[in-house]
């Protein structure tokens, strides 16, 4: 096992906002990236976590990335809020976006909002819970860069392609699941290349199309969407939902556009909220979703999603994370980088 170290959460939430500062981000930017990484090491999401923050780094390589951006809010007598990111990175766009989304679905029962232009390589589930905590449902997509081959081929054209889902729950934290199109996510390989790990089978395929376990060679090949068709389906979906209809790249236009090798480049995310209100009528929606979360886990061996993230969040709040000794050594560097 990696060599690491404990820290508290305080800490890795100060140690990311110190590397971002030290490469030209402004606090706004940095505040916010660094909250959205510290919320998933606390839950045990470790590859969006520290991982991410040389990420971050990397992508002002593209002249697209900016990290002082400041972004905008357009709100109108529509029901859709929009928030420009002008190449900024998604996690202050949503701090700017959510309360509007919020203040529009309460309003109008359903509402959007759609953030354009943001360098997007973090997990979609910390706005799904936030707003689910308010008592919405909600879903979220987002693209990146094309990653996936569509089912039958070996070319990429999708990105991973995730989506989100929350529900409210009484009494409880909000039932939440994140999970992309793709076999895995992208940082999975990563990790697993970083840890000198094969990757399961179905993950990905070689440049040539030949299934491998390779982690070095699937990121020169192409990931496979999961179930074949039908998650090249979803894929596709996501390829529309937040790139044609908010009007931001396809996939595999943000890769042509990554022309300095960032590996990600700017492009929308999606968030659809449903005030439950409106819905259920005399109802009570909240009661008739804990019925049916019983009736699965009467069942042995069964858990809801978000259940073992809510698990982990209350250890690690309670002990701290264990971080590796080479992740800790890489933000070092990064810290004492001549920039």
């Amino acid at each position: 096992m990696a060599e690491s170290k404990r820290l508290s959460l305080e800490v890795i939430e100060a140690l990311a906002t110190e590397v971002l500062l030290k490469h030209g981000f402004s606090a706004d930017q940095a505040g916010a990236i660094a909250e959205n990484v510290t919320v998933a090491e606390r839950d045990g999401c470790v590859s969006h976590g520290l991982f991410r923050i040389p990420f971050y780094v990397r992508t002002l390589k593209s002249p697209a990335s900016n990290p002082v951006a400041v972004p905008t809010l357009r709100v109108t007598d529509s029901s859709v809020v929009h928030v420009d990111s002008h190449g900024g990175f998604c996690p202050l766009s949503l701090r700017i976006g959510e309360p509007a989304l919020l203040e529009k679905a309460r309003k109008h029962g359903i509402a959007a909002l759609a953030i354009h232009q943001a360098i997007n390589i973090a997990a979609l589930w910390p706005e799904v819970e936030r707003l689910a905590e308010s008592g919405l449902v909600v879903f979220a997509f987002t693209a990146a860069n094309a990653y996936v081959a569509p089912a039958g081929g070996i070319k990429p054209i999708y990105g991973t392609n995730p989506m989100a889902f929350g529900f409210p729950r009484k009494g409880s934290p909000p039932l939440v699941f994140d999970q992309a199109s793709s076999a895995s996510a992208r940082g999975e390989i990563q990790l697993h290349l970083r840890e000198g790990k094969p990757l399961p089978e179905g993950w990905a395929i070689d440049k040539d199309g030949n299934p491998t376990t390779d982690p070095a060679a699937a990121l020169e090949g192409a990931q496979l969407p999961f179930g074949g068709h039908k998650g090249a389906s979803l894929a596709l979906m996501v390829e529309l939902l937040a790139g044609a209809l908010i009007g931001d790249a396809f996939s595999v236009e943000a890769s042509a556009n990554d022309t300095h090798g960032a590996g990600i480049s700017p492009g929308g995310e999606l968030i659809l909220a449903i005030d439950p209100s409106h819905c259920s009528g005399s109802t009570d929606h909240l009661a008739r979703s804990e019925y049916l979360f019983q009736e699965i886990l009467n069942q042995p061996g069964t858990r809801l999603p978000s259940q073992r993230r809510y698990k982990v969040r209350q250890q690690h709040i309670a002990e701290g994370v264990d971080v590796s000794l080479a992740m800790l050594n890489e933000l070092e560097q990064l810290k004492n980088d001549i920039v």
